[in-house]
């Protein structure tokens, strides 16, 4: 492709681009498309001869959008969201030209400096302590096995040469995110010594309820190593105790990690920083700018205060990536798994300036406003109940019927193609969840949600049948 090719049709994809952020609601909000079908629209094998740009552009617009569940649709509230804003993905197309790795200091300085100082800026943005180290993973899992893994190299510190002890323990509130039972089978603890605490009325892990498995663990001689506690779980964004945790790991001296890959957003307006207590106490912590932060995925955040036992879990320097000793050369490679590190800061950076704290910090108040109203507006209503408190963006709520009806009538409303919503299970009953933080969301579309639910229900009372997978639409 000559420079001027690359022009023309990159200015075709721009424009495909800015047409699609400024009417994403013109495509269904859910992917209209079986199991296999896009597999069997696309050719068997690859083709031997090079194909005009042209007509791969067609075939993505004729075959790959509409296989496409738009998670930037204002319609999408299944899921935490991940709006990709314009500067972010600015970001991300430069940061894809350059293709750079930030594996050493050397080979590429800008990757690993411009990500020490986005990630200082962040920290002040959110009241973090100043002295914590930051590094970009991909995503929110990664970061927890990463902690998890310097847990068990703090409690353990042969075990990188030995393998993971048995007998090592690992704490988390049950309705955490499975991304901490993987992480703990990832780095060899094994699910047998995953505890998960049970949790209060407002799904909050029980520190007493800790503190009494962490004594029966001791008594049968095993270790524990690592309490991850949440601020803003998946299913309905409860904020643990971490005071109260803080205070368990301090006297036995176990790793505290925080999960807010949701909620961690929320930092950078001061009124949400209740839900953050105690944080600075933690170990590490784990925050998702790619959900709340109208940065592209992947981009998620891992913060520290003990970069020393992050680092002796992870470093292994083989000849050919030797560099000279220079106190302010970060070797990003030194402290996680992966070697090949992508220019993530990049688009957090473009991010950062274009919004400022304080455009960021409206733009959520504003979304958890709209979470807020429609919690009042369920509570008024006799026919649904909540079944969750709402302190951020969800909204978990219910029909006062039978699990079947309230599955029929997320069926409903995912059936539409203008709203996506997704359930979970809640005190043994399954109730639907409402995520509100795209930042093409507004007032009209929760309303439009929220009409089609009661619309789900009146159609249940006056008993009009239904078709396999939604209500038969009139």
């Amino acid at each position: 492709m000559t420079p001027e090719e690359f022009r023309r049709h990159g200015y075709q994809a721009i424009d495909w681009i800015a047409d699609y952020l400024a009417r994403p609601e013109r495509y269904p909000v859910l992917a209209q498309v079986k199991p296999g079908e896009l597999t069997d629209a696309l050719p068997a094998a690859g083709p031997e001869r090079g194909e005009p740009m042209d007509a791969i552009m067609a075939d993505f617009e004729r075959l790959i959008v509409p296989a496409v569940t738009h998670w930037n649709h204002p319609g999408f509230m299944a899921y935490f969201a991940i709006s990709a804003s314009e500067p972010g993905i600015l970001g991300e197309l430069l940061a894809a030209a350059l293709n750079l790795n930030g594996m050493l200091w050397k080979s590429s300085p800008a990757v690993t400096e411009l990500e020490q100082v986005t990630l200082r800026w962040l920290r002040q943005w959110t009241g973090l302590p100043e002295d914590w180290f930051g590094c970009i993973y991909d995503t929110a899992s990664v970061g927890s096995m990463h902690a998890i893994a310097a847990a068990r190299q703090a409690a353990d510190p042969q075990c990188r040469t030995r393998g993971a002890s048995q007998g090592l323990v690992v704490y988390t509130s049950e309705q955490a995110h499975s991304s901490i039972e993987k992480g703990a089978i990832a780095v060899g603890i094994g699910q047998d010594f995953v505890r998960k605490i049970p949790v209060d009325a407002e799904f909050r892990m029980r520190p007493d309820a800790l503190a009494a498995a962490i004594e029966r663990d001791l008594a049968a001689g095993l270790r524990p190593c690592c309490v991850c506690a949440t601020v803003g779980t998946t299913s309905t964004t409860s904020v643990d105790p971490v005071p109260e945790i803080a205070d368990l790991c301090q006297r036995h001296g176990i790793w505290l990690h925080v999960d807010a890959a949701y909620a961690g957003s929320l930092m950078v307006a001061p009124e949400f920083r209740w839900a953050f207590a105690g944080c600075d106490r933690a170990d590490s912590l784990v925050t998702n700018p790619h959900k709340w932060f109208m940065t592209p995925v992947d981009c998620s955040v891992f913060y520290t205060r003990r970069p020393d036992v992050l680092r002796a879990a992870f470093s292994l320097i083989p000849e050919y990536l030797t560099t000279a000793a220079d106190p302010r050369a970060v070797n990003l490679m030194d402290y996680g798994v992966p070697l090949g590190r992508r220019f993530r800061a990049l688009k957090l950076w473009f991010v950062m300036r274009s919004f400022g704290r304080e455009g960021i910090a409206n733009l959520l108040r504003g979304q958890v406003q709209l979470a807020q109203d429609l919690a009042r507006e369920v509570d008024a209503d006799a026919r649904f109940e909540r079944t969750a408190p709402t302190p951020f963006s969800v909204v978990c709520l219910r029909y006062k019927g039978t699990d079947e009806e309230n599955r029929r009538i997320q069926d409903h409303v995912n059936s539409t193609g203008e709203i996506f919503i997704s359930g979970t299970v809640l005190n043994g009953r399954f109730t639907l969840r409402l995520a509100i933080g795209n930042r093409a969301t507004k007032r009209e579309h929760v309303a439009r949600a929220w009409a089609l639910i009661r619309e789900g229900a009146e159609r249940l009372s006056e008993g009009i049948p239904w078709q396999s997978g939604g209500l038969l639409r009139l």
